[in-house]
């Protein structure tokens, strides 16, 4: 059921705003001034519209709107005015502001035609950057699958992968797939989960404990999605411990880590009690170098992505872009694949991308588990991802390994490969 979040200062015309919304079945939710609107606007799910008086106690229409673009919240906002003719009508929607004004004499008339102008389904209201990129992968088809079963449970999640693979979008899209997508969601960045949450100066409890357990307040009944939980500090794992076990927030936890969080449970500097509390359930996502598959897939749809931001034509890959595209390692995965096709896009001089088009920056880091055989035990292993990335091209894959053609011919019929 799609909101919409009424801010007006007359009690009567909430009412029947409110009204004149229900019939159609939207959800209406009224306040009367600026900053109630504020708390509800974390809770408001993708796709809900704003129709805000232009006189406000403590603001007006143009200040909500451009609150609003300040904290990157894509929200249409419809105006209510005295007459479309008078000054305040114009000034509201200058500089992309409203998106639309009605007239408060004709809110019966105008309010559901234009809410309905602007109100949107969950996909199309969902920004690009949010959005989980499809890819064909054997690997990430199963990830696909997991997302659609941990989606119906309200189990905590930890999504386990390096940086750069979209963990984020699909900690949103288990959220939109859930039962809880009518109700808030918050993302938040572990390294300052104690310091953006707000504190009540007269509560007893401790400031750390006020600002993390107002996230959970604000997002009573929804979900909270905590990037990065191997960063939070000993002292905030405690305090987050302590609000899941004693507090027991109708909130559901969808946390991503890096595969070192494993690593601090083990050595103790990460809490084992807090990390199963989160971890009921997991996703593994693995690297791009390790899904070869999803490379080619990926960069076209940046491609198409780049060409409805400029609005030009979208540029195609040739087979040698292709090939040098699949033999880098990616060590800074879909966010550096992404990075490199952009300057591709812009510097290629047609309409087709070559391998000259194909820069990539010598300072890219060495990925930790490099293909080259330095490692007995793990030799057919490697073997058999080189072969995988390269599509099964023995040159190709010999060069990922530094060995020569002779060489990775012996060993594949040693471990039984050919």
């Amino acid at each position: 059921m799609n909101k919409v979040l009424i801010v007006d200062t007359s009690d009567s015309d909430r009412r029947l705003m409110s009204s004149l919304l229900v019939k159609p079945g939207y959800e209406p939710i009224a306040v009367e001034s600026m900053e109630a609107a504020k708390e509800e606007v974390a809770k408001l799910p993708p796709g809900a519209v704003i129709v805000a008086d232009y006189k406000l106690p403590d603001g007006s229409a143009k200040e909500l709107v451009n609150w609003l673009k300040s904290g990157k919240h894509y929200i249409p906002v419809i105006a209510i005015v005295n007459n479309r003719t008078c000054p305040e009508a114009t000034d509201v929607m200058e500089s992309h502001g409203a998106v639309a004004v009605i007239q408060r004499p004709a809110i019966d008339k105008e309010l559901v035609d234009y809410v309905s102008r602007y109100v949107r389904d969950i996909e199309s209201a969902t920004p690009p950057e949010e959005k989980l990129i499809d890819r064909p992968s054997d690997e990430f088809k199963k990830v696909k699958e997991k997302i659609a079963r941990l989606a119906t449970s309200n189990a905590n999640i930890i999504i386990f992968g390096e940086s750069g693979m979209g963990k984020e979008q699909i900690a949103r899209e288990i959220y939109r797939r859930s039962s809880r997508i009518d109700k808030p969601l918050t993302v938040i960045e572990a390294g300052s989960a104690a310091l953006v949450g707000k504190h009540n100066p007269t509560s007893t409890d401790s400031e750390m404990y006020g600002r993390i357990s107002s996230y959970f307040t604000n997002a009573a009944g929804g979900t909270i999605i905590i990037k990065n939980i191997h960063l939070l500090d000993f002292d905030k794992q405690s305090v987050l411990l302590h609000i899941l076990v004693t507090d027991h927030p109708d909130v559901r936890v969808i946390c991503t880590a890096e595969p070192e969080l494993l690593d601090m449970v083990a050595d103790k500097s990460f809490r084992s009690n807090l990390f199963f509390n989160l971890r009921e359930m997991d996703v593994t996502v693995l690297p791009l170098r390790k899904s070869g598959d999803d490379i080619q897939p990926v960069a076209e749809y940046y491609l198409q992505t780049f060409a409805e931001q400029y609005g030009t034509l979208v540029k195609r890959l040739d087979a040698s872009a292709i090939k040098a595209l699949r033999l880098h390692d990616w060590p800074g995965n879909i966010r550096e694949l992404r990075n490199v096709i952009r300057h591709a896009d812009l510097n290629a001089s047609g309409d087709v991308i070559t391998s000259n088009d194909i820069i990539i920056s010598r300072s890219s880091p060495r990925t930790n588990d490099n293909r080259r055989l330095n490692d007995p035990t793990a030799e057919k292993h490697k073997i058999i991802e080189a072969l995988a990335q390269t599509r099964g091209n023995i040159t190709q894959a010999a060069k990922l390994l530094g060995i020569g053609r002779t060489t990775l011919d012996y060993k594949m019929k040693h471990h039984g490969l050919k």
